[in-house]
């Protein structure tokens, strides 16, 4: 330990008396762990930790997939209620199983009305999970049965909302205006349904009583609900699903006429996996390019040590010449390493923390478990193992190249610095050309990035986004209990959203474009006839009051758009947008066709088309445009026939939308106002302007660009810096040869050509290799890029052509350098 101690404080010693490498080596290996370390706590957070439940792995979700229908994704399509009820009683593989819906509700009676998330739960859920409250009890399966009206608080929303009022328990709420008790806090950590990114938090959870709507005939054909389960000791997930399956041949059975032909089979999985799946590919493609970037940082590191063991040769000769144990030097070199990258290792942990806290409400909403992803032991422990890791591997070999100084050689040549070596400046330059190669497929990478971002951006949306505002709104059940009233706000919103100045148009939705939501339909086409295992008609349905589809800038192309004269009692009608038309009508115009809502075996009524609208983007632009269809709502309870529940309540909640001739910005106001003149109570959320909905939609891709890019960018310069090192102590060490090429006649100009060549050659090899890794990358990144091949000549040939033109940029400097020597000094020195 004292001989360790000895050499730590020779290292520190010797590391202080050359204070401008130290600063280097430390800021660039705390930039590589840094970076490093930040996107690796986003990896733990998001992939690698278990879900915060008591043994997660039990935890499974429990779906079906209808046969023929394709719901894009997964293909699963939920659950119904007679699905819950038959799963959770029939079933035998799990400790407990229970069915949920995610909720929204009017949360007054304590400061402002607002609307927040929530969750409705079967009892099973909690069950399942298994976490104790922080104060109070859940709910049991006796209120979920009998519809108790009693409220679980998350632990923020009792913090925020409630200011930690430890007396909260017994007290009643107000949920959509509806006296609820709360009976329980869940403790700091709790999240369930585990939704992705920070705004959609649940914020309470009310129990899943089903309703009289939720339990006719038609609730047989709504997979509107989740399941989750713990599994019971000893059982496998696929041991649960052909379990699952049983059941499910009997809830088939049990199917009603109008869905009797419907054929389902069941998916059992991991909770785990079926979070984290969307993120992965993405988590695993950031981690990869940070990695990169450590490794440049890495090689450079090496490079600087390699140059100052070769600085050091004659010292160690001396050393070994007065009988210095070789051990102890390549300790004492390993040592230095180890100093620089732990240092490196520190400064880089404080680094990633900083940027954590900095750029953690910058990550895209599609990631989920956000709330976890934090600076813990496990993180500290990678970024100290990746700092060993580091200083010993960029430590070796310039510890052995120290260690093979031949002495004699080394005392002959005294003072002179001629050549050091060929296979020391050998080792250098394939460090740089392993520099440039990575950095160049970083940097290719970073181009297709950008050019597919751009791409995006032009794609037409089919929608005019500029000068709209929009809002969402729900009207609470209790005072908002018949249709008339909800028609009689809806019709009295409008007509203020008109009379505001400076309104264009106004109308209201069930489905705004660019919201990520999804509510497809089955439909029957009338005269159509299906290829063979071409499967269920599918189709996105939206159902709007008003103006809305002038008011989103949609272009009509036949037909007309809805008027007034669309009401409950008249003909039925609809409007579909081009690519319906165009796949079950091609080349025809689809006015005056007809379809119907569900199966061939339901009992629904016609609808008539009445016009056709533009394709429109309904998720992320780089997202393929879908089939839909545009309902009004009065006429939506006639539109569901056998399938409608008698208290059904529609356009009691969606998007409001409106069209201004002044800026979008300025509307938002006037929009809260019109609204609180009709319900001063009402809360609206996520009031915002169309191109603010839109940009939000491109989030995740401008994410991986912008971090991606910076990466590359970050690579390039290590790369750049790497190339000045090397041929600034080539020509430091060929000072002599210089010099005596200049007395034989050599021009300067042929000296910098000289200079600038070497660095440009190895530039080139590096290049070379660079374009054959960044066509081997193409599979990770054909996921990642839209509108552009992975092998576009464009991108990968200006790629290069930046590097090479940076290299010799970085070679410039050493060049006039070595341009500028002296040739009688230099001589004379020698």
């Amino acid at each position: 330990m004292q001989r360790l101690l000895s050499d730590l404080k020779f290292a520190f010693r010797q590391l202080s008396k050359s204070p401008g490498f130290t600063a280097t080596a430390v800021l660039m290996l705390a930039f590589g762990i840094g970076a490093t370390t930040a996107i690796f706590s986003i990896v733990e957070g998001v992939l690698l930790r278990p879900l915060p439940f008591p043994d997660s792995s039990q935890l499974v979700v429990l779906s079906d997939r209808i046969q023929g229908v394709d719901f894009g994704g997964n293909s699963e399509a939920g659950v119904t209620v007679p699905d819950i009820r038959a799963y959770t009683r029939d079933t035998r593989a799990f400790a407990a199983l229970g069915g949920y819906q995610n909720s929204g509700y009017e949360l007054s009676g304590t400061g402002e009305p607002a609307q927040v998330s929530a969750a409705r739960l079967t009892a099973g859920v909690f069950a399942a999970l298994a976490v104790a409250p922080h104060l109070g009890r859940v709910f049991t399966s006796e209120e979920t049965e009998h519809s108790q009206q009693v409220a679980v608080l998350s632990y923020a929303t009792w913090k925020t909302r409630f200011h930690g009022d430890n007396q909260i328990l017994n007290t009643k709420i107000l949920l959509d205006r509806k006296p609820y008790v709360v009976i329980g806090v869940m403790p700091r950590n709790f999240e369930f349904p585990l939704n992705s990114g920070q705004l959609n938090r649940t914020e309470l959870w009310v129990p899943l009583s089903f309703g009289p709507g939720e339990l006719t005939t038609g609730a047989a054909s709504n997979w509107s609900y989740q399941m989750v389960g713990r599994l019971k000791s000893g059982i496998s997930a696929s041991q649960a699903q052909s379990d699952t399956q049983r059941v499910a041949q009997e809830i088939m059975r049990n199917f009603p006429a109008d869905i009797a032909s419907l054929r389902i089979s069941t998916v059992v999985r991991s909770l785990q996996e079926e979070t984290v799946e969307q993120s992965r590919p993405l988590l695993r493609t950031l981690f990869l390019a940070v990695a990169v970037v450590l490794l440049i940082a890495c090689a450079n590191l090496a490079g600087l040590m390699l140059v100052r063991a070769i600085r050091k040769q004659r010292e160690v000769a001396v050393r070994l010449a007065l009988g210095a144990n070789t051990a102890a030097l390549l300790r004492q070199t390993l040592l230095e390493s180890l100093v620089l990258s732990v240092s490196g290792g520190m400064l880089g942990l404080a680094l990633a923390g900083l940027a954590l806290r900095i750029g953690k409400n910058l990550l895209p909403e599609s990631l989920p478990r956000v709330s976890e992803i934090a600076l813990n032991w496990q993180v500290a422990g990678f970024a100290l193992l990746l700092a060993v890791t580091t200083g010993l591997l960029c430590g070796i070999a310039p510890a052995f190249a120290a260690l093979r100084t031949n002495v004699n050689g080394t005392l002959k040549e005294g003072g002179r610095s001629g050549s050091t070596g060929g296979g020391h400046a050998r080792l250098r330059a394939t460090l740089v050309v392993a520099e440039i190669a990575i950095a160049l497929v970083l940097l290719s990478a970073s181009g297709l990035l950008l050019r597919s971002f751009e791409k995006m951006r032009a794609v037409d949306l089919g929608f005019r986004p500029q000068h709209v505002t929009t809002a969402v709104y729900s009207l609470p059940r209790k005072q908002y209990s018949t249709q008339p009233a909800v028609d009689a706000f809806n019709k009295e919103l409008l007509r203020r959203l008109r009379d505001l100045p400076g309104a264009q148009d106004a109308g209201l939705t069930s489905f705004l474009p660019a919201t990520n939501n999804n509510n497809n339909q089955t439909f029957v086409a009338e005269g159509y006839v299906a290829p063979k295992g071409e499967g269920m008609n599918l189709a996105t349905a939206a159902q709007v009051v008003g103006d809305y589809l002038p008011a989103m800038g949609i272009p009509l192309l036949r037909g007309r758009f809805f008027t007034d004269a669309d009401k409950a009692g008249a003909q039925l009608v609809l409007i579909v947008n081009r690519k319906l038309a165009q796949h079950y009508w091609p080349n025809q115009d689809p006015i005056g066709k007809r379809l119907r809502i569900g199966t061939q075996e339901m009992k629904t009524p016609w609808m008539t088309i009445v016009g056709e609208v533009a394709d429109i983007k309904l998720s992320s632009p780089d997202e393929p445009t879908k089939e839909e269809y545009y309902l009004p709502v009065d006429q939506l309870q006639e539109v569901f026939g056998s399938l409608a529940s008698p208290d059904n309540l529609n356009g009691n909640g969606g998007y409001i939308v409106l069209r201004s001739t002044f800026p979008p910005e300025q509307m938002e106001n006037a929009l809260r106002a019109a609204v609180r003149a009709i319900d001063p109570q009402l809360p609206l959320t996520q009031v915002q302007t169309m191109e603010q909905a839109v940009s939000e939609s491109e989030a995740p891709r401008r994410f991986n660009t912008v971090l991606i890019s910076s990466f590359a960018f970050a690579a390039v310069l290590l790369a750049v810096l790497g190339i000045y090192s090397v041929i600034a102590f080539s020509v430091a060490s060929r000072e002599q040869e210089m010099a005596i090429r200049m007395a034989l006649g050599s021009q300067r100009s042929g000296i910098m050509r000289l200079i600038l060549i070497s660095g440009a050659k190895l530039a080139a090899v590096g290049c070379v290799l660079g374009l054959v890794g960044a066509t081997a990358n193409s599979a990770l990144l054909r996921s990642l890029i839209f509108g552009v091949s992975p092998f576009d000549p464009v991108v990968l040939t200006l790629a290069a052509a930046a590097v090479l033109l940076l290299a010799v940029i970085a070679s410039t400097l050493p060049a006039l350098r070595a341009a500028s020597i002296d040739p009688m000094q230099a001589l004379r020195g020698e």
